[in-house]
């Protein structure tokens, strides 16, 4: 007698359909794999080895579509979840929740075997699931920002859903696996990306004299390394930057005298020129009302004159010669919340895009290509910031998948880059490549505590990129970074979280044929920070109020 536990696949017709409009909401039992009410229609077709989800309205404005699959077996395990953007410290494996919102994909794991139910990269709608003992749902949000998608008869791929179980390999292999099963079309670096960014320790006060600076002290420290190094300027060079406003035009300011210039010195001293952007806060004096969202006034990229009005950034940018492009805040900029406040939807209510006729999924999805395909033609390399990863999977080389690590606070740095890098490792080469973030070298953050983070982000595998304070490090700790820079420059293997379903923070790493331990905790144990209880733990870590 079989008693293992299995899991049930949903690559088949739904047990229900239910679709919400501006008019009403319906709901049909699915066993016949066609939804046809109140001018919708919704089919679902099993496609080899997934279900494919089509749209068609021919009068109504469609918000949400829900599928609904009950289980003849009780589901039960432990769930991971994924997010809608960056994680935010709070990826982790636990108990089922089954009110709570698991944005593109979950992974369930019941001791026996691991199990991946998911939709494809770049999906037509925003996806997310929710789980019970009973069964699953899918949500799909088809709004065009926060009001009903007007599709004009047009037929939409809103997703391709997909599910595959794992026995016999570990649950992080199996995440590995199903990251690879959602997307067949990743576009990856040519060479391992590492480097310096300048942020946590300037953070927005620099020069060209500094960044020169900066590449010398880099170049120092990377002489063994053939693959050479990037030097990434960060928020500062733009030509309005002042500490209330940090958006275009992107011009730069008369600290930046001649950004070409600057790109050839960068490359002349034997680093590669990157540069960071935030395309969707721009107040260029000749940008037509019609551009901005209606909610915030940022750049709507769904509007043909921001999408050009980006391209022509992004050639004036390649053509200053830098060769790597960090965009930054998108998705801020264009739902007006930062991921850890959109569950369950990332959309508000009550705003439209200009361009109504297609989804928030799609046009972000547009607006990345755009990005991409405008960079392509100067080999220039895309490093996406705030970005929503499902959707840029195929789009950019290179994803930070957490928040904002810190050259203030060890805790920030120890909450959200340990995690972001533990639980979004399956995106790596999956995906894209996976940023954790910077090793933030500052007087505020004890060199023994960047040490452990800046070892295992070089023996991970993933990129490596450091903010370092001139005059901070002693010799010893030079030496230390190089080789840490140096391992980086290579990226040869992948570091795996051993203990990753017990702890949000894992302590226990492979890399290689190597175990490593980390003991991330300082001696005072955890701090506590104001407002974090309340819903505002990122702005308390980033604000004091520390105890």
């Amino acid at each position: 007698m079989n008693n293992k536990k299995m899991f049930e696949t949903i690559v088949r017709e739904p047990d229900w359909i239910m679709v919400q409009t501006e008019d009403g909401e319906y709901k049909n039992p699915g066993t016949s794999g066609v939804f046809r009410e109140g001018g919708v229609q919704v089919e679902t077709i099993v496609e080899g080895k997934s279900l494919v989800v089509y749209l068609t309205s021919h009068v109504s404005f469609v918000k949400h579509i829900r599928l609904r699959w009950n289980f003849a077996e009780q589901f039960h395990g432990t769930m991971l979840g994924d997010a809608w953007e960056r994680g935010y410290g709070d990826l982790r494996w636990e108990n089922m929740v089954p009110y709570r919102a698991m944005p593109w994909y979950f992974l369930i794991n019941n001791g026996e075997m691991t199990a991946g139910y998911g939709v494809c990269v770049r999906p037509g709608a925003m996806c997310f699931w929710q789980a019970d003992p009973a069964g699953i749902s899918l949500w799909m949000d088809v709004r065009s920002g926060g009001k009903g998608v007007d599709l004009k008869n047009r037929k939409l791929q809103v997703a391709k859903i997909v599910y595959e179980s794992y026995e016999g390999i570990s649950a992080f292999r199996a995440a590995q696996e199903f990251c690879k099963a959602m997307c067949s079309d990743p576009v990856l670096p040519p060479h391992p990306v590492y480097g310096f960014n300048n942020w946590y320790y300037a953070y927005g006060h620099s020069s060209q004299g500094q960044i020169l600076a900066d590449t010398d002290y880099l170049v120092s420290l990377t002489e063994e390394a053939e693959n050479r190094p990037y030097m990434i300027i960060d928020d500062c060079w733009q030509k309005y930057r002042t500490d209330d406003y940090i958006g275009g035009p992107w011009l730069s300011n008369e600290r930046f005298p001649d950004m070409k210039l600057l790109a050839d010195k960068i490359g002349n001293k034997g680093a590669r020129p990157g540069i960071w952007i935030r395309f969707l806060l721009d107040r260029s004096e000749d940008i037509p009302a019609e551009w901005r969202l209606s909610h915030n006034g940022c750049l709507d990229p769904s509007h043909s004159g921001v999408i050009e009005h980006i391209r022509h950034d992004i050639e004036r940018i390649c053509g200053w010669g830098f060769r790597l492009i960090k965009h930054d805040f998108s998705t801020f900029d264009i739902f007006g919340k930062w991921g850890y406040q959109m569950l369950p939807f990332a959309a508000g209510n009550g705003w439209a895009f200009y361009d109504r006729s297609r989804t928030s999924a799609e046009i972000v999805k547009d607006f990345y290509r755009a990005i991409y395909e405008a960079a392509a033609a100067s080999g220039t390399l895309i490093l996406g910031c705030n970005t929503i990863g499902h959707l840029g999977a195929g789009l950019m080389h290179l994803n930070r998948t957490g928040d904002d690590t810190s050259g203030l606070l060890w805790e920030r740095t120890m909450r959200i880059g340990i995690n972001t890098l533990a639980f979004r490792m399956p995106h790596h080469r999956s995906f894209y490549d996976v940023d954790a973030d910077c090793i933030g070298v500052t007087e505020h953050i004890p060199w023994k505590y960047n040490r452990l983070w800046g070892e295992l982000l070089s023996k991970s595998g993933t990129p490596l990129f450091a903010s370092v304070k001139p005059g901070i490090l002693t010799e010893q700790e030079n030496r230390e970074l190089a080789k840490f820079l140096t391992e980086s420059s290579k990226q040869e293997q992948i570091a795996v979280p051993l203990d990753w379903q017990d702890t949000c923070m894992p302590q226990e790493w492979q890399a290689g044929g190597e175990r490593l331990h980390y003991d991330w905790f300082e001696d005072t144990g955890l701090r506590i920070f104001q407002g974090q209880y309340e819903g505002k733990f990122w702005d308390a870590l980033s604000s004091g109020g520390v105890f």
